[in-house]
């Protein structure tokens, strides 16, 4: 099975590198680095003579700011040693070079390359890791079946494996088994991630919980959220309902949920929307536009010079940064979590409850099941059926301070309850980390 999936990735190579050309069109990142990919590399960098490499692969920018917490905690418990760090998309190696730029030659940054045996073999002989620490849901079999055999144990970090995903992975059958087999040991988010988990052979399954709430707010990105609530209106009384991390679809149903909603939302509410995909940001800009709506870029706020202002009658302020989510976040007055109005799971709603920040949620939760049914009973969040539905959320806490600040102090207890994943984490790793 895996010399059959090998072949279908040598076949697919031309096909994946002209998708990769046609994306870097919107997405300039997606031309670089191709060697990477490929698994080639330069000169061995000076740093490679650490005596201990720990290698992290975080896929995107979710991936990546997940690993935060984990990435400082390694560095911090092994003080010799540098981390590889891996992607697979240019958002989230800009993110991994934004958050960690801090250690400086500790931390190197890479694609990971294409799951064929000869790209990861080079990959492996040429940083010469000492265990392999895929982030959430990635795996790769030929990446894992080369670990083995280089005796690079692979653990699933802030594992979680949705019923859909377990239902994707028996179907590949004996190929996806022996990849699981493979991996030495899986830290997972919730039980049911973990029995999801263990029901694919895994030998070693831990329940560690979400990393993601072991995150620290840095105090740049709250300064700069107050400095965003201050362009936007100095005084601070205009209503801002930020829509994070919208997926493809949803904008156009917010949009038009926000028009009909006019009656019963303030007159001055600011609606502040930030795709997911930067690649959409044009596309978003045109779609609020053809409404009617005002609409204005959060790029055009020169923010750090201290006299930005958002233009007086602008009904949208489009979010089109990478890396300032928890500037919105700070910035807003409730938060809807995208990419969970239609079917494609959600998104995790941690961050906005971080900040004490009422979450307003959608039907489409799969993805983090437990977390969102979580801050729903410990009232930090409201579920919303549809767009209407969220208007309408959004208009009784913006109407409402005493109900709005009791939510986001719900929220906020949420997710000081669930700290303490990147601890229970670092505690499984030692057996691996140290030399046979």
């Amino acid at each position: 099975m895996r010399a059959l999936y090998s072949l279908m990735w040598w076949i697919a190579l031309p096909l994946v590198l002209t998708r990769l050309w046609l994306r870097g069109r919107k997405e300039p990142g997606y031309r670089q680095h191709w060697g990477e990919r490929l698994g080639f590399y330069g000169a061995r960098r000076a740093a490679a003579s650490a005596p201990l490499t720990i290698w992290v692969h975080a896929v995107s920018v979710g991936e990546t700011r997940a690993a935060e917490p984990l990435v400082d905690a390694l560095l911090a418990e092994h003080p010799a040693c540098r981390i590889v760090l891996t992607h697979m998309t240019p958002t989230g190696r800009a993110t991994g070079k934004q958050l960690f730029a801090k250690h400086g030659e500790r931390l190197v940054q890479s694609y990971l390359p294409y799951d064929t045996g000869c790209m990861v073999a080079r990959f492996i002989k040429h940083f010469e890791p000492r265990i392999c620490i895929l982030m959430e849901t990635e795996v790769w079999p030929n990446l894992i079946a080369v670990a083995n055999a280089r005796k690079v144990p692979v653990v699933l970090a802030n594992a979680r494996l949705s019923e859909r995903s377990l239902r994707k992975a028996q179907r590949l059958g004996k190929l996806m088994l022996d990849a699981a087999k493979g991996i030495s040991l899986v830290a997972a988010q919730t039980e049911s991630d973990a029995a999801r988990v263990r029901s694919l052979g895994v030998p070693q399954v831990e329940v560690t919980g979400s990393i993601k709430f072991d995150v620290v707010v840095p105090e740049a990105a709250l300064a700069k959220g107050a400095a965003l609530r201050r362009a936007i209106d100095g005084s601070g009384s205009r209503p801002v309902l930020l829509c994070a991390s919208t997926r493809e679809g949803e904008e156009d149903l917010i949009l038009q949920a926000f028009l009909d909603a006019r009656a019963t939302l303030s007159q001055n509410v600011l609606l502040l929307v930030v795709p997911r995909h930067p690649q959409r940001f044009d596309e978003v800009e045109k779609m609020i536009a053809a409404r009617g709506l005002s609409v204005q870029r959060r790029s055009t706020l020169a923010l750090e010079g201290g006299d930005a202002a958002l233009a007086a009658d602008v009904q949208v302020l489009l979010g089109d940064s990478m890396g300032e989510m928890f500037a919105y976040y700070s910035s807003c007055d409730c938060a809807f979590v995208g990419g969970s109005l239609m079917p494609l799971g959600g998104q995790n709603l941690i961050e906005p409850a971080a900040l004490g920040k009422p979450v307003l949620i959608g039907e489409h939760t799969f993805n983090f099941a437990l977390v969102t049914e979580d801050a729903l009973a410990a009232g930090g969040a409201v579920r919303v059926s549809d767009a209407a539905g969220l208007m309408a959320q959004a208009a009784r806490l913006l109407n409402d301070e005493q109900a709005r600040s009791d939510m986001g102090r719900h929220a906020l207890a949420f997710a000081n309850q669930h700290r303490g994943a990147t601890r229970r984490t670092l505690a499984l790793l030692p057996p691996l980390i140290s030399p046979a």
